[in-house]
């Protein structure tokens, strides 16, 4: 098993997520704003995913030791110092989170629900808790499970695989579409924060992190046949999951 089997195993469920209607149906600044208060979960999660293979594949502890995973500790601390402390178009360092909720401001959307939710983690809810009372769509509420569920189970192999297939390799060719919308529907609008998030995302993972995000995968899997084979399960879902996020999405602009 290699990379190449699992990209042609996943196809189905990338293409779809990729042909996912909604890309179509952002067409007003109310669509965007309600995009924007859906898509955030998603923007939020991914740093869990990359804490949590930054502990399993890098050193946190003290005493430190060197982690058996040269190459893809690396790959971790480098897309940790670009996340964590990216350059923001005013030229402070920022998480890649903190940019889009400026974005999220600067297009008036609404941000409340998501400092709530982070509110109620910081005082000491379970995730599962806080994930459980958010007001927002069930597959809102499905993706982020999945994500933490990943996380929970604790194996390297299927974190990295939500992380790369479902997250690093996705992103620059949906952005891209995302991208072209914003173009044709809000030549008045101000939406330079975001514009700056997405291509930023694009450039980063397309150039960088998601080709050594593939390389991550074939250090942890090796010639584990059994590895392969979970990767590609936690891909599908993961792919799946994104795809009931749209689904979200699309519901919350057609209702408005």
């Amino acid at each position: 098993m290699n990379i190449q089997t699992v990209n042609q195993l996943i196809t189905p469920e990338r293409n779809a997520l990729l042909e996912h209607p909604l890309y179509q149906k952002i067409t007003t600044i109310t669509h965007l704003q309600k995009f924007m208060e859906g898509h955030v979960y998603a923007v939020w999660d991914f740093m869990s995913l990359l804490k949590a293979l930054q502990q399993k594949l890098t050193c946190t502890t003290i005493p430190w030791f060197a982690s058996p995973y040269p190459q893809t500790r690396y790959l971790i601390n480098e897309i940790v110092l670009a996340e964590e402390s990216d350059l923001a178009m005013d030229g402070q360092r920022l998480s890649h989170f903190e940019m889009y909720l400026d974005a999220m401001k600067g297009a008036e959307a609404n941000t409340q629900i998501i400092t709530d939710f982070l509110v109620q983690l910081q005082k000491g809810q379970t995730i599962n808790q806080a994930i459980a009372a958010l007001q927002v769509d069930s597959e809102i509420k499905a993706f982020l499970s999945f994500t933490f569920d990943v996380i929970a189970q604790g194996k390297p192999h299927e974190i990295a695989a939500a992380f790369t297939f479902g997250r690093e390799d996705l992103i620059p060719d949906m952005f891209t579409e995302i991208l072209q919308g914003f173009q044709l529907n809000f030549p008045e609008t101000d939406l330079s924060k975001l514009i700056y998030y997405f291509e930023r995302h694009i450039e980063l993972d397309g150039d960088e992190h998601g080709p050594m995000a593939m390389q991550m995968i074939t250090e942890l899997c090796g010639s584990d046949e059994e590895k392969w084979q979970d990767v590609i399960r936690i891909s599908k879902e993961a792919l799946v999951k994104r795809y009931g996020l749209w689904n979200a999405i699309e519901r919350t602009i057609e209702s408005n």
